[in-house]
């Protein structure tokens, strides 16, 4: 499909809808998925940034391309210690895109191999894209596969993995651990840190993601050969930022390769588990449902990009360095945000109810 990534750095298995489905508002969006429509089946419209929060994404590039960079080398130096030079980098489309073709340049830095690079969409609830993960077994071999995503939340995405490539025969000897940048819930099989920290790409919806959509998969669209479809957000080409996050993080790549990894900790001792953090998070603002409870930076960013948040719970009003663009958006959209006792997390959002609207 088109896309402002270059071929080079990443194959992308995924079809072009554009112009096939019109792109929906979040308050629209969000009615229909809390009435049961999944939500692969809708496209967000998406909006450019305002300027205030853009330049929170500048700042935030500032100050953690460097922690991407080295979370990325451990990262790399893992999969290579596991998978040697020939191992094949399949991230998921569209959070784990960028981080893909920072390990990529990563590894022919490190190595000098110049890895296969393909994106493919997998989708809580639905599964991984088989067509494209049978395009990618028809040309490499199964144990070489390393998925790759940017960071774990509640560990969906790794438990749907686990579960589809457990289900379908032709996928055995592939390695469903997904490798993250960051894993705060420590559910993740191999990951550059434990620590809930800001990664820049994160900010941002198409205008850091090669300009691709979320993915999307449709009966009526997405025919039975067909790969997952995504669109493509042209109108934005001129606001295009997805190689200045990666060339950002590129530039520290001979950085000290030792990550000061504090842990995920906000307190000195953790005795719940990630998930029984979200249980009782669930628990103490009376949530029937744990997918509107979206733990860590990276999910806690997205609820309020595309999603029609409640409040925004943080583990300190006075971290503007890892939450100030959070901060930001909250502002924005007018969205309560208090402090609560997180462990694993720097920050929980939580989704509102619209049966409670």
């Amino acid at each position: 499909m088109k896309t402002s990534y270059r071929p080079e750095d990443v194959t992308i298995l995924l079809k072009d809808i554009t112009g096939l489905v019109e792109p929906m508002e979040n308050i629209d969006r969000e009615r229909m998925i809390q009435s049961g429509v999944h939500y692969s089946e809708m496209i967000p419209r998406e909006h450019l940034p305002s300027e205030e929060y853009l330049q929170t994404f500048f700042v935030g590039l500032e100050k953690y391309s460097r922690h991407t960079a080295r979370a990325a080398r451990l990262l790399a130096e893992k999969i290579l210690a596991q998978k040697g030079e020939n191992v094949i980098l399949v991230s998921l489309a569209r959070a784990g895109t960028p981080v893909g073709i920072i390990l990529k340049r990563f590894l022919k830095k490190l190595c000098g191999a110049d890895v296969p690079h393909y994106t493919i969409s997998i989708i809580r609830g639905k599964g991984i894209d088989t067509n494209a993960m049978r395009y990618i077994l028809a040309r490499h071999p199964a144990e070489k596969v390393q998925f790759i995503d940017g960071w774990t939340g509640k560990g969906a995405i790794q438990r749907q993995l686990l579960a589809a490539i457990g289900d379908v025969p032709e996928f055995s000897g592939v390695d469903p651990t997904v490798g993250v940048l960051s894993d705060p819930a420590h559910v993740s099989g191999i990951c550059g840190t434990h620590t809930d920290f800001m990664i820049p790409s994160s900010c941002l919806n198409s205008t850091v993601s090669g300009l691709m959509s979320r993915t999307f998969r449709r009966a009526d669209i997405i025919g039975e050969n067909d790969f997952d479809g995504a669109l493509y957000y042209e109108e934005f080409a001129p606001y295009d930022l997805s190689y200045r996050f990666i060339e950002e993080v590129e530039k520290h790549f001979d950085s000290p390769p030792v990550f000061p990894d504090e842990g995920s900790q906000n307190s000195p001792e953790i005795v719940e588990t990630a998930f029984a953090e979200v249980e009782r998070v669930a628990k103490v603002f009376d949530i029937s449902d744990i997918n509107f409870v979206k733990p860590g930076i990276g999910e806690t960013t997205r609820v309020l990009l595309r999603r029609i948040p409640w409040k925004i719970l943080v583990h300190s009003f006075d971290d503007a360095e890892h939450l100030g663009h959070i901060y930001q958006l909250a502002r924005e959209k007018n969205v309560p945000v208090e402090v609560f006792p997180l462990g694993h997390y720097k920050c929980v959002g939580l989704i509102k109810s619209l049966a409670d609207t």
